[in-house]
This record gives structure tokens, sequence and C-alpha cells, in this order.
């Protein structure tokens, strides 16, 4: 059994060393602890920070391309390098990282597929009380998208399954948090959560300027996740308030038309018949985006297999980097250590 902790960093060369100094270099039920390094194209030194300190995995992205993207080319190393299970940790000492033994428990236990530490933001000092309903209420709409409870569902310090991490797509441009978790439930895997302390703040985020930019994206990630997942809530309850929303004029002015006064109430007729057309727009929508759905699942299913016989072959003769695609070549005396120094990422989205 192999462990992958990963690293995504954006200019972290400074809390770096405390991250990494906490990471374990043995946890029960693994024989193997790598850790790797995601640099989003850092403008610190980030990279050569991680070497300096004996990181062997370090991928490098050429130009900031965000934590989605960042997240997934983590993702497709590990799995490429044969890890068994992937746990996420930010680059900023957010996260408690001697917790990564407490993080994977579950998996190796065989009780989950995805671990998510909640991070108890009601008692975190620097959030504002504003940030502390509104982190309540993401959790609470995504937990109902994913049909699961977890009070933190934007938590990044995480715990996946190999067999998880295969069937999960992340295709969002901002964030993979809200969105693994909403196909994870939908996909019938199982979640569960860590209840952990964070450490004290070392900087603002990155991922977004500001909480209303933070709601925003979130929202339009939650929104296109419920469409993909369940778009029959989605459109049927559109199509239910159009059609009340047609009823009560159409009623209003059926009224005053068996009263022999119909006169002056057109508007409520075509505001009616406006109203029901946005209904049965909904009910077509509805067709064309379960029909998209799936044609979706058929391609997740091919996608999934394909991985497995990728990364299946990877783990019996692991490769010495990812396939590169659009990267900065490592020079020869960061990859002296390792044929597995200095891997080159691909471009993705984000980082906080």
């Amino acid at each position: 059994m192999k462990l992958f902790v990963q690293i995504p960093c954006l200019d972290e060369a400074t809390t770096l060393p405390l991250v990494l100094a906490g990471i374990p270099r043995q946890v029960p039920g693994f024989e193997a602890v790598e850790v790797l390094v995601i640099d989003d194209g850092s403008t610190d030194g980030t990279a050569e920070v991680a070497r300096r300190l004996g990181v062997r995995h370090v991928v490098r992205h050429t130009a900031t391309m965000g934590l989605a993207r960042t997240f997934r080319d983590g993702v497709d190393y590990a799995l490429a390098h044969g890890a068994d299970v992937v746990v996420n940790t930010d680059g900023d000492n957010q996260y408690p990282s001697e917790r990564i033994g407490d993080l994977v428990a579950p998996i190796l236990a065989g009780d989950a597929d995805i671990v998510v530490a909640d991070r108890q933001t009601a008692t975190i000092e620097h959030f504002s009380p504003f940030k502390k309903r509104m982190q309540r209420l993401g959790s609470r709409v995504v937990s109902a998208a994913a049909g699961t409870s977890l009070p933190d569902a934007a938590s990044g310090f995480r715990a996946y399954s190999r067999a998880a991490l295969l069937r999960l797509n992340v295709v969002t441009q901002f964030s993979y948090t809200m969105e693994t978790i909403i196909q994870a439930g939908n996909k019938r895997l199982r979640i569960a959560g860590l209840p952990i302390t964070t450490n004290p703040k070392t900087r603002e985020s990155r991922l977004f300027r500001n909480i209303w930019q933070h709601m925003a994206r979130s929202g339009r990630a939650i929104v296109r996740s419920w469409i993909m997942f369940r778009p029959h809530l989605v459109f049927l309850t559109l199509a239910a308030v159009f059609f009340v929303a047609a009823a009560v004029p159409a009623v209003r002015f059926l009224v005053f038309w068996a009263s022999g006064d119909p006169g002056g109430h057109v508007q409520s007729l075509v505001f009616a018949a406006a109203m029901l057309v946005g209904s049965l727009l909904c009910l077509a929508l509805l067709v064309i985006a379960d029909l998209q759905r799936t044609n979706r699942t058929l391609v997740e299913e091919t996608l999934e297999r394909v991985r497995a016989i990728q990364y299946g072959a990877a783990a019996q003769a692991p490769p010495p980097d990812l396939p590169v695609r659009a990267v900065e070549t490592a020079d020869a005396a960061d990859t002296a250590g390792s044929a597995e120094d200095g891997a080159e990422g691909t471009p993705g989205d984000a980082r906080p």
C-alpha cells in the first residue's frame, strides 16, 4: 500500500517547510508514504524549496493554472506512480498534517471511500459571523446535492481511495472541493468526516479576492453540479414554478371573463401564456438534460475503465514521469537525485 500526500502550492516557499515538517513519514497500514508538491507557477522558488527539503515528487506548472487543474494533475501523477490513497492538504499550513493517519484510517478500515476534514468553522476566530453562516449554508446545499451530510464541504484537507479517484472527474475551472463531493455522493461513494482543529492563519486566501466572489463562483459550480446529476429535480421545480405563475393570472382572467367583464384584463392572459411557455421550455430542457446525463454516464464509465487499465499498468511498472504536455523542462541538477524528481505537470486552474 502506498500513500501519496499532495500539496498544491502557489508562492508557498515560506510556509511549505512547516507543512513538510508535520507530514508523518510512516503511517500505519502503508509500506510507503510519498510527498508530492504541485507548484502552480510560483515565482518565489517554491519548487526549489521542496527539492531542497528532500521532496522527490515535484510537478511544476509553467504558469498559474488554478486549484482545480492543480488538484487534477496531482492526482494523475500520484495514480501513475502507484498511489493507493491520496491525501490533499494545502501549502499554507492551514491543516494539521499530523492528523493524516486519522484521515486515512476510515479508508483503510473499508468504511469510507473519501474522508473530508471538518474544520469546525464555527470555532475559527478569524472567520466573520457572515462567513461562518455562508460556510454552513454552502455545506448544507452541497450535502443536499450529494445526498450526504457534511459539515464542511469546502475543506481541502481530505483523503481519497484509488477506486474513488478513478471514478471522479473534475471539470470545473474554480475549485474541485464541492464538485467532487457532489459527484461522489451521486455515484454512491461512501463519504466520512473527521473533526480537526486548524493551525493559525498564515495568509489571506488566493483562491478569491473577497467572500462575494467566492460565493458567486461556488454557486455556479454547485448549480452546474445539480443540473448534471439531478436534472429532474431542477427542471421539474422550475416547470412547476412557471406553471403556477401562469395559472394565477389565467384563473384571474377566466373569473373576469365568466362574470362578463373580460375587458382590460388581457394583460393577465398574455402573462399567463408567457409563463406557460416557460414551463414547457423547462420540460423540454429536462428531456435534453436527461439524455445528456445518460451519455455522460456512459462516457464516465468508459473513462473509468481506461484509467483502471492505464494506472493499473503504471502501478506494476511505474513510468519515470507523467506525459509532458506543455511544461517547463527541469534541469539535470534538479533531477539527479531521482528519476521522478522535477516531473513537469500540465497547466490547470487557480490556486488559493
